[in-house]
C-alpha cells in the first residue's frame, strides 16, 4: 500500500488544482467536445489515460483497456457517468513496465522468497531441523529470480489496481471537464450574442406589428379611390370590417409574446450548470415555429425581412447549441 499512496497524494493535489481551474468558469454549460490524458506509476508500471469526447445524442461510453482489466468496465463507466451526461466519450487505458524499475536482466520475485522463508521456518519449528538459509542459497532456488515477461504474467492484485484505475481515471476526467468547460465558456457567449441579435429582431418586429393594420388601411382606401369612377357607392361599414377582418388574420402578439418568452428561457439555461443541450434544441425548433408563424400572417415587406433574419439567425444559433452538452 505504500506504494500506491506515494502515487495517490501528489494525484488528489493535482485533481484538486484541474477541479477549481473547472469551477473558476462556471456557472456555464460544457461543451461536449474535449481530451483529457494522465499517467500514474504504480506495481512498476506506468499506467496511461485517455480520454476523448465528440458530439453525440446521448451518452454512448466506448472503453479499450487490456483484457485482465475488463472486471473494472463497470467502475470505470460510473466512473465517467459521475462527470459527464451527453456525448460520445473514447476511454483507452494502457499500461507498460516502467523504465525506471525495468531492468534487461531478471527481476526478483519477492512472493517466492516470502514462501521459502516461511517455508524454512515451518521445518525448524515442526521438525527441530537447525541451519539458516543463506543470500546464495536464497538466490540459487528456483522461482526466486525471474524473467520481465514472467513478471508482467503474475496476477494483478484487483483491489489495488482497481483503486489505482478510479485515481488515474479520475484526474483524466478532471482534465477532459477543464477543456470541454473552456470550451463551453466559448459556446456560451457566441450564443448569447446571438440572442441578443434575435432579441434585437423581436423588438423591431414588435414595433413594426402596428403599423401593418395601418398601412394597410391607407392602401386599400388609396386603391379603392383609384378605381372609384362614381359608379359605385364607397361604404364605409363595408371598408371598416374588410380591415377588422384583415387586423385579426395578421396578428401577431401571441407568436410575439411567445417568442420572447423562449429568448428569455435561453438565456436562463446558459447561465445554469446542468445539460442543456437537448432543452435548446427545443426551445429553438419552438421559436422557429412561431417565426415561420410570423412570417404566414404577415402582409408587410419589412416585417417579412425581419422574419427572415431571424430565421437565419436561430439556424446559426441551433448549430452552436448542437455542441452543448
Amino acid at each position: 500500500m505504500g506504494e500506491i499512496w506515494t502515487q495517490i497524494v501528489p494525484l488528489v493535489s493535482l485533481v484538486i488544482i484541474n477541479y477549481n481551474s473547472v469551477m473558476d468558469v462556471m456557472p456555464m454549460s460544457f461543451s461536449m467536445t474535449g481530451y483529457g490524458q494522465s499517467s500514474l506509476l504504480f506495481g512498476g508500471y506506468k499506467v496511461a489515460f485517455e480520454v476523448k469526447s465528440v458530439n453525440h445524442r446521448y451518452c454512448e461510453i466506448v472503453l479499450r483497456i487490456p483484457r485482465e482489466w475488463t472486471s473494472f468496465e463497470d467502475v470505470l463507466r460510473r466512473k465517467v457517468q459521475q462527470h459527464i451526461k451527453r456525448g460520445r466519450i473514447d476511454v483507452t487505458i494502457n499500461r507498460e513496465q516502467d523504465d525506471e524499475d525495468t531492468a534487461s536482466g531478471p527481476v526478483l520475485n519477492i512472493p517466492t522468497v516470502r514462501s521459502y522463508v516461511k517455508a524454512a521456518n515451518e521445518l525448524k519449528i515442526g521438525f527441530g531441523l537447525a541451519g539458516d538459509l543463506s543470500l546464495h542459497d536464497m538466490l540459487t532456488l528456483p522461482g526466486v529470480m525471474e524473467s520481465v515477461e514472467e513478471a508482467a504474467a503474475e496476477p494483478i492484485l484487483l483491489d489495488s489496481w482497481q483503486e489505482t484505475l478510479e485515481k488515474g481515471m479520475e484526474q483524466c476526467l478532471l482534465s477532459l471537464l477543464d477543456m470541454r468547460a473552456r470550451e463551453g465558456s466559448y459556446l456560451t457567449a457566441d450564443l448569447e450574442q446571438r440572442l441578443e441579435k434575435v432579441e434585437q429582431l423581436h423588438h423591431e418586429m414588435l414595433e413594426l406589428s402596428p403599423s401593418v393594420v395601418s398601412e394597410y388601411r391607407d392602401k386599400l382606401r388609396q386603391r379603392l379611390s383609384e378605381l372609384n369612377d362614381g359608379t359605385f357607392p364607397f361604404d364605409e361599414h363595408k371598408f371598416g370590417m374588410e380591415i377588422a377582418i384583415f387586423a385579426d388574420r395578421c396578428n401577431i402578439d401571441e407568436e410575439l409574446t411567445r417568442l420572447y418568452s423562449h429568448i428569455e428561457q435561453c438565456r436562463t439555461l446558459l447561465k445554469g450548470n446542468e445539460p442543456v443541450g437537448r432543452k435548446l434544441d427545443f426551445l429553438i425548433q419552438e421559436m422557429n415555429r412561431e417565426t415561420n408563424t410570423i412570417g404566414s400572417k404577415s402582409n408587410h415587406l419589412t416585417l417579412i425581412n425581419r422574419v427572415l433574419e431571424m430565421k437565419a439567425e436561430l439556424e446559426k444559433i441551433r448549430e452552436q447549441a448542437a455542441n452543448l452538452e
